[in-house]
């Protein structure tokens, strides 16, 4: 039978998610727990890789098994080897044809952002973090130059193995998610608060939506005009974008299937972020 688990972790001390040799991955950590629990080898298949230091609030995995097992022992029983910053949220029961990366219809990320001028603390590897405030209006006209269907190769990664650089970007949302305060005297008068940056898509690149973030925080903080934000997407020249954005602040909200599949589509570790 195939079952499919929606699985949550906190990517700061991971090498990302592939499987390495290092074996310091979330799915390392994952098939490890999976095979202890079921005490026969059991590998997974995706629905996106993320990179190290990257979240994830809903990574959906899926692998065949012969052992039967109620849908809540495959979360509790996984649970119980697994790390604290990995877990299985919720586990079904799938067809066959069901396959967690190929099935997917979208993909959807958040980036939180800490706008302070002083840097992270108990936020840290948790959040991004920018000390000079940022212009809400240009950010969103700049966002607005990518929605639709594009070749993406100017945020494309080096590395990136996709077979076209051509996606679909459906949304990207910007949003004040903390009222910004005055800052203190004597800390440069940049506001604290916080950002939240969502993105939906068909597809991403690889470092696609951390190299879309460096643009945009260039464009928010006044050193270039929103209108760059096309001319770098026409360039489709990685050149032409601003440097690959930090990666502490980046979670993979989940994919998006049909409903004909019945799976959930968030987590509750949705509910804790700002």
């Amino acid at each position: 039978m195939r079952i499919a688990l929606g699985v949550s972790y906190n990517g700061q001390a991971y090498q990302g998610w592939q499987s390495q040799p290092s074996g310091r991955t979330v799915q390392d950590r994952l098939e490890a727990a999976l095979t202890r629990f079921a005490t026969v080898p059991i590998a997974t298949l995706c629905a996106g890789r993320t990179d190290a230091g990257v979240h994830a609030l809903m990574q959906v995995v899926h692998f065949d098994t012969g052992i039967e097992r109620p849908e809540f022992a495959w979360v509790r029983g996984p649970n119980s080897f697994l790390p604290p910053d990995v877990a299985v949220q919720w586990a079904r029961r799938v067809p066959d044809a069901f396959h967690a990366r190929a099935c997917a219809v979208a993909r959807r990320y958040a980036y939180v952002l800490l706008q302070s001028p002083v840097r992270p603390s108990v936020e840290a590897g948790r959040v991004g973090w920018v000390f000079q405030p940022l212009a809400l209006a240009a950010m969103q006209e700049a966002a607005g130059y990518l929605i639709g269907e594009h070749d993406f190769s100017s945020f494309r990664a080096a590395g990136c193995q996709a077979r076209s650089p051509v996606k679909r970007l459906m949304r990207i949302d910007i949003s004040r998610r903390a009222s910004l305060q005055p800052a203190d005297t004597g800390t440069q008068g940049c506001p604290t608060g916080y950002w939240r940056f969502e993105f939906e898509g068909s597809a991403f690149l690889h470092h696609m939506v951390r190299n879309i973030m460096g643009c945009l925080i260039t464009i928010g903080q006044g050193a270039r005009p929103a209108q760059w934000m096309q001319e770098v997407l026409q360039a489709r020249s990685r050149s032409m974008a601003a440097p690959t954005f930090m990666a502490e602040g980046l979670y993979f909200l989940g994919p998006v299937y049909e409903g004909v599949w019945g799976l959930p589509d968030r987590t509750p570790a949705y509910d804790w972020l700002p």
